[in-house]
């Protein structure tokens, strides 16, 4: 529903914004924007002659649609705001904070990083406002706020940072005129799912494209396929137990989502080319079977990045679609996503710098990003008919349903092992090696770090 702002609210953000309609990207009042959301932002704070400066790693477009909405910003406060990108932005923050030279805020691409600077006293505490705005504002609310919240140099955790876009990697991808054509219902519970990829070798198909090649990177889908079943079949406490190995990588827990994926990966019947070819088969190549005639798959399970990879010309809503990589229904454990984002933190604290914190909780400042495109928001407040596509809208209120997100546990383990032998033990697992002597060997491979 498009919202609207009267009396002196209008007054105040007409002023602020007369002079910068030309920099402007959506004209004052149009759109499917909370207008009022701006407006009452707008006549709440001045930071004329102030100036914010930001570092990340988005560059073009992110780092245009990122500047797009940080216009509105600047037009509303009278502050300055320059943002820098760059793509070894983990290496000259870390420069950058160390030289005494740190910008205002910085965008981390995961929170390790913002923690461990954290644990140094180099970052600020956002404070039990923008912590509890987390938890009233977000869809599983908690799971964001434990995500941003880290020692403050020994002196006890603090709510640190603030998540400002997100992706999502619960998904299974399908061509709908396939199903239509063969009968097939999406499934709602994970016991659908194996029930329905059962009816389809029945019914003489294949139900799953599934590739682990990346070059050097080759093994990472499969610790996805492993992260979302640890959600889908253990509480998110053990989820998070074993991304830190205060819970072993060779625990029976671990063991077990192991297997559930190589319940998939491991059936001959299960997988295009039989399971031989899921360690060989390139993961850009391998949703490409779900657009053969006749299909070479029907599912594939895959972030949402993966449309990059289809051929060209595929309209996502109608040539392809998507639905949550659903959870059990005969467990207790919600609607877990599994997914990343980028958080937002303050390295050198000022007044315009906590108003701009407080300008992107504002639904308007995210429905901007949302209707550029490459944006997804857990916030609960905002228009989802902001969103750039009907596909981003759909993955927008997944977002919105989850009761629990976790960040990709292979990024918040040592490279050695999210990185390294959690990589090649899945190419193992599936190239035959059983579930326990390779959760033996990752766990080895973290003991010897340690």
């Amino acid at each position: 529903m498009k919202k609207f702002y009267t009396g002196a609210a209008v007054i105040a953000l007409t002023a602020t914004m007369a002079h910068a309609d030309a920099h402007l990207i959506f004209a004052e009042g149009e759109g499917a924007f909370s207008w009022d959301s701006y407006a009452d932002f707008a006549a709440g704070h001045d930071y004329a002659g102030q100036t914010v400066t930001i570092s990340g790693p988005w560059m073009s477009p992110e780092a245009d649609y990122f500047n797009n909405m940080v216009a509105y910003f600047e037009a509303a406060t009278g502050a300055d705001v320059s943002y820098v990108g760059s793509d070894s932005f983990e290496q000259q923050i870390v420069i950058d904070v160390e030289a005494g030279a740190a910008p205002n805020l910085a965008v981390f691409p995961q929170p390790g990083l913002a923690a461990s600077l954290a644990s140094q006293g180099k970052l600020s505490p956002l404070g039990s406002d923008a912590r509890q705005w987390v938890l009233d504002n977000y869809a599983a609310g908690q799971s964001w706020v434990d995500l941003g919240t880290y020692d403050n140099a020994g002196a006890g955790d603090d709510f640190f940072g603030f998540f400002f876009n997100v992706n999502l990697k619960s998904l299974v991808w399908y061509v709908p005129e396939n199903f239509e054509d063969a009968g097939y219902e999406v499934p709602t519970s994970m016991e659908e799912l194996k029930a329905l990829t059962d009816q389809i070798v029945a019914d003489g198909g294949t139900p799953w494209c599934i590739g682990l090649g990346s070059g050097a990177a080759t093994g990472w889908p499969a610790t996805d396929w492993v992260e979302d079943l640890m959600l889908r079949t253990q509480p998110a406490s053990v989820y998070d137990a074993w991304t830190t190995n205060e819970l072993p990588f060779n625990s029976p827990e671990v063991i077990g989502a192991i297997e559930e994926f190589g319940a998939f990966a491991k059936n001959d019947a299960y997988v295009a080319g039989g399971a031989g070819a899921v360690a060989t088969t390139d993961f850009r190549d391998s949703p490409k079977g779900l657009f053969d005639a006749p299909p070479a798959c029907y599912m594939h399970r895959q972030a949402s990045f993966i449309p990059a990879f289809f051929p060209e010309g595929t309209e996502v809503g109608t040539d392809a679609d998507f639905f949550y990589f659903p959870s059990y229904a005969d467990k207790d454990l919600g609607n877990p996503v599994l997914g990343g984002g980028t958080l937002m933190a303050v390295t050198n604290a000022s007044d315009a710098t906590t108003g701009f914190m407080e300008f992107l909780q504002t639904p308007f400042a995210q429905e901007v990003m949302m209707a550029q495109g490459g944006f997804l928001t857990p916030h609960l407040g905002v228009n989802n008919d902001a969103y750039a596509s009907a596909a981003l809208k759909s993955q927008g209120e997944i977002l919105q349903g989850a009761t629990t997100f976790r960040f990709d546990g292979s990024d918040l383990m040592p490279g050695a092992v999210g990185a390294g032998s959690f990589w090649t033990g899945m190419v193992d697992y599936v190239g035959g090696a059983s579930a326990e002597d390779v959760a033996n060997a990752i766990q080895t491979s973290w003991d010897a770090i340690k």
